[in-house]
C-alpha cells in the first residue's frame, strides 16, 4: 500500500515540466535533506545525506556510480521519497563531496575497492538505531560492483533486496586487449604513482550533449553537466591505472564469490549501453540465478548507460521495475 503522500509511477517527474520541477518542488524537499560526513578508518571524510518522513516504514540505500556525487540525485531521491521511502546516500571516497585521496583532486583513485567497503559500514553505523520494517540497496554502475562485495563479505547485513542499475559487473574492454587486460593493468598500476591518469584518460570535460553516451534525455544531461559547473569541486576526470587494476580485482571477486549473495537481486541492464559489459551482466545473473532464485534481470531495451537519469520513456520503465521489485521482496518477506 502507498503512503498518504506517495505518487502514481505514472506520476514520476515529465522532461517536459522537469526544469520547473527541478527548481521547485525537487529543490524544495532537497534543501529539507539532512547531511554530514563521516571519519573513516584512515581519517577521510567520507559525505553522506538523508531525506526521511516520520510515517516511512522502509529505506532505500543509493550508491552511486565513478564520478558522480549525491547532489546529481537529486530527482531520484524526490521519486524514491515519493514513494514511501526514507532515502540515504553517500559520496564514494575519491569522487563527490568526500575526502579526494590524490594530489591531483580530479583523478578517479582507490587504494582497494575494500576501502568502498569500510566507507559504507562506517555510514550505515550512523544509523544503526533506526529501525525500518524494510531496508533495500539501489546501486549504479561501479555502485553496483561496491554493493555486490559488501553483501559478499557481510553475510548478516540489514538489506532485504538489491537493485542494481547498469552494474559495472564488466568492464567494456576493446576486444584486442581482452586475453592481456589484466597483465596489462597490473604492470600500468606498478608503475602508477597516482599522479597520472590511465591511458587514455583525462581531466573532466563539459562534454555536448551529441553522441554522449549516459542518456537520451537533453534536459536531464544539461542540468547535471551545469551541476558540474556550479559546483566545480565534485568534478572528476578519468581514472588511475591503480582504479583500473582494483576494479578487475574487484570485479573477478563479484563473479567468484557470486554465492554468496543472498538477497533477491533485480539487475536492470541499459539495452544500448556501451559503457559497462551488457554480456558480462547476463553471464552474473544466469550464475546467480543457479543459486539465487528470487534473483531478475530486466532489459530496458534501447536505453543508454544511465538509466535513473534517462529520457521518460526508459526512466519510468527503470523506476517502475525497481519499486515493483520491492514491493514484491516485501510481500513475500
Amino acid at each position: 500500500m502507498m503512503n498518504q503522500h506517495a505518487m502514481p509511477p505514472s506520476s514520476y517527474t515529465q522532461e517536459s515540466l522537469f526544469e520547473q520541477a527541478i527548481n521547485k518542488d525537487i529543490l524544495t524537499l532537497w534543501q529539507k535533506r539532512e547531511e554530514g560526513k563521516v571519519t573513516a578508518f584512515d581519517n577521510k571524510q567520507i559525505y553522506w545525506c538523508r531525506l526521511t518522513h516520520p510515517k516511512h516504514k522502509k529505506m532505500v540505500f543509493i550508491l552511486n556510480g565513478r564520478g558522480e556525487s549525491v547532489l546529481k540525485y537529486q530527482e531520484v531521491f524526490f521519486e524514491l521519497y515519493h514513494q514511501g521511502y526514507d532515502v540515504y546516500s553517500l559520496d564514494h571516497r575519491g569522487q563527490g563531496l568526500s575526502d579526494r585521496l590524490t594530489d591531483n583532486k580530479q583523478i578517479g583513485y582507490v587504494r582497494s575497492y575494500e576501502d568502498y567497503i569500510l566507507d559504507i559500514s562506517y555510514v550505515l553505523e550512523q544509523f544503526s538505531h533506526l529501525e525500518y520494517q524494510y531496508r533495500f540497496l539501489l546501486a549504479h554502475s561501479m555502485g553496483s560492483a561496491i554493493a555486490a562485495r559488501y553483501i559478499q563479505t557481510h553475510p548478516h547485513h540489514i538489506f532485504h533486496a538489491m537493485a542494481m542499475s547498469a552494474p559495472m559487473i564488466g568492464l567494456n574492454v576493446p576486444l584486442h586487449l581482452r586475453p592481456v587486460i589484466h597483465p596489462l593493468a597490473r604492470y600500468l598500476a606498478s608503475r602508477d604513482t597516482g599522479s597520472d591518469y590511465a591511458p587514455g584518460y583525462s581531466a573532466y570535460e563539459n562534454k555536448p550533449f551529441e553522441g554522449n553516451p549516459l542518456t537520451h534525455s537533453r534536459v536531464r544531461y544539461q542540468w547535471f553537466r551545469n551541476l558540474y559547473e556550479q559546483h566545480p569541486e565534485i568534478k572528476i576526470g578519468g581514472p588511475s591505472s591503480h582504479w583500473v587494476w582494483q576494479t578487475l580485482i574487484a570485479l573477478k571477486q563479484c563473479h567468484r564469490q557470486i554465492r554468496r549473495i543472498n538477497l533477491p537481486t533485480l539487475i536492470l541492464q541499459a539495452g544500448s549501453d556501451t559503457l559497462v559489459n551488457n554480456a558480462s551482466q547476463v553471464k552474473f545473473y544466469h550464475k546467480l540465478s543457479q543459486t539465487n532464485p528470487r534473483s531478475k534481470l530486466t532489459v530496458i531495451h534501447g536505453a543508454r548507460h544511465e538509466l535513473l537519469f534517462e529520457s521518460d520513456q526508459y526512466r519510468s520503465q527503470t523506476l517502475n521495475e525497481i519499486i515493483r521489485f520491492f514491493d514484491t521482496c516485501r510481500q513475500e518477506s
